[in-house]
């Protein structure tokens, strides 16, 4: 007979690891808690960054315009990258 509490526990990697603290963070893990219970709350993200978008452009102009596509040029690297994987 083998007791279990001997059984060696499995070590969580660290994508779990930076999952964990992800989650943990105030605003950040709030979002991805309610979008985990109801899906269509992600459209509600959208929209709302779609509205911050316009009004940094409206108040900066082009500059913010000019971050906002410089800052999701690697989103859109590694999207490029999956879809091409087979």
């Amino acid at each position: 007979m083998t007791d279990q509490s001997l059984a060696p526990h499995p070590v969580p990697g660290l994508g779990d690891r930076v999952w964990a603290l992800v989650r943990a963070l105030p605003a950040i893990g709030r979002v991805i808690r309610d979008i985990e219970r109801e899906v269509d709350s992600i459209y509600y993200l959208f929209v709302i960054a779609l509205t911050a978008l316009v009004l940094a452009i409206m108040t900066w102009g082009l500059p913010a315009l000019v971050l906002t596509a410089v800052g999701l040029v690697p989103v859109v690297f590694v999207l490029l990258i999956w879809v091409t994987l087979p």
